[in-house]
C-alpha cells in the first residue's frame, strides 16, 4: 500500500460526500435555523457514539459562539439527566441511521415534556425523522472505511452540518469579536481578544518625550534613559513627530552634521498611531500592515494627545 496516496484518497472520498450533503441542503436547514432563533429555552444535543462525540463538540461550537446549548448523552438520558430538559428547549438529535436504540428511547419523554425535535439523520424514513418536527439530511453514499463501516464520512457531514448552522446563527446574531472573547477569557486565545492597548502600552512618564527644535546630544540621552527605542515628539501636549533607533542611522549617514541635527529635522511626521481604546490586536495589526514593519506605535486620546507607546515586543510577548 502506497500510505501517502491512500491518506488523500481517505481526504478525497470524505470531500466527495460532504460535497453531496452540502448540494442537498435546503429549506429545512433554514427551518433548523428558524426554531433555533425563536426557541425561548436552549439547545440541547444529543446522540450515543460517534454521533455523541460530534454532537459534545458541535454543543460546544453553538455556545462559544453565543446560542446557549448543552450535551445530554442518550443513554444517560435514559438514567435521569431527562431532568435537565424543559419544555422550552429545542432537542437536536443526531443517529445516522435514525433508528438508534438509545435515541428512540428517550424520543416519548421528550415529546411528554414538550420539547420540539430537530433530526440530523441519514435516513430520511428512519423512525427518528418520522419523530422530529424538522430533519437534515446527512446521509452519505459510502464511509471513507474501505469496510463502509466505520462513521468517517457520516461523522464529517454531521460536523460540517452543525458548524454551518452555528456560523450561521452567529452572524444572525451579529455575534461581535468582544462576545467571543467573553466566552474564551483563557489562554492566548482570550488574551487575543481581550487585551486592549492600554493593558500593555508604556505610560507617557516611561516614555522619551522631546521638543521639535530639541538637539541631537539631548535625544540620544532621552532614549537611551527611557530604553523603549523611540521618542516622542510633542507640541502643545500633542505628538507632532516621532523618532525611532532607524531615523537616528539613517541621520549618522551625514556624520559632518550630525550633532547639529535638531528633532524636527530626522523625526517621522507622517507616523501611525493608534487610539487608546482599541484592542491589542488592532495595534499589532497598524505594526505588521504595509512594507516594513513598525516597531514603536504612539498611543493617542481623541484629541491627539499622547497618552502611551506600545512596542511590538510587548505584543509578541
Amino acid at each position: 500500500m502506497e500510505i501517502i496516496a491512500r491518506v488523500k484518497e481517505v481526504f478525497q472520498k470524505e470531500i466527495d460526500e460532504v460535497i453531496k450533503v452540502r448540494d442537498r441542503v435546503g429549506i429545512e436547514v433554514e427551518k433548523c435555523i428558524r426554531m433555533i432563533l425563536e426557541t425561548k429555552g436552549k439547545v440541547v444535543i444529543t446522540g450515543v457514539g460517534k454521533s455523541g462525540h460530534i454532537g459534545k463538540k458541535l454543543a460546544a461550537t453553538f455556545s462559544s459562539t453565543g446560542t446557549l446549548t448543552i450535551f445530554m448523552h442518550s443513554t444517560e438520558g435514559l438514567h435521569g439527566d431527562l431532568g435537565m430538559v424543559h419544555e422550552d428547549d429545542l432537542i437536536i438529535a443526531i443517529s445516522h441511521s435514525g433508528n438508534t436504540e438509545e435515541v428512540m428511547s428517550i424520543m416519548p419523554s421528550i415529546k411528554k415534556i414538550g420539547c420540539k425535535v430537530v433530526a440530523m439523520t441519514g435516513n430520511k424514513e428512519s423512525k427518528l425523522a418520522k419523530e422530529a418536527d424538522c430533519v437534515l439530511d446527512i446521509g452519505v453514499e459510502e464511509e471513507a472505511c474501505s469496510l463502509n463501516l466505520a462513521p468517517t464520512s457520516s461523522s464529517t457531514a454531521t460536523l460540517m452540518m452543525g458548524d454551518a448552522i452555528a456560523i450561521t446563527l452567529m452572524e444572525i446574531k451579529k455575534f461581535m469579536p468582544e462576545d467571543f472573547a467573553l466566552y474564551h477569557p483563557g489562554g492566548s486565545l482570550g488574551r487575543r481578544l481581550l487585551l486592549k492597548v492600554t493593558d500593555i502600552m508604556h505610560k507617557v512618564e516611561e516614555i522619551a518625550l522631546c521638543e521639535e527644535k530639541e538637539g541631537i546630544d539631548s535625544i540620544l540621552l532621552k532614549m537611551t534613559n527611557k530604553n523603549l527605542g523611540a521618542a516622542c515628539i510633542i507640541k502643545d501636549d500633542k505628538i507632532v513627530g516621532i523618532i525611532t533607533e532607524g531615523d537616528i542611522r539613517r541621520a549618522l549617514k551625514n556624520k559632518e552634521k550630525f550633532f547639529e541635527f535638531e528633532a524636527k529635522d530626522i523625526m517621522t511626521s507622517t507616523f501611525k498611531s493608534v487610539k487608546d481604546d482599541a484592542m491589542a490586536i488592532e495595534a499589532m495589526q497598524i505594526m505588521e500592515k504595509g512594507k516594513s514593519k513598525i516597531y514603536q506605535l504612539p498611543v493617542i486620546d481623541n484629541e491627539g494627545k499622547l497618552v502611551g507607546l506600545v512596542r511590538l515586543h510587548d505584543l509578541v510577548s
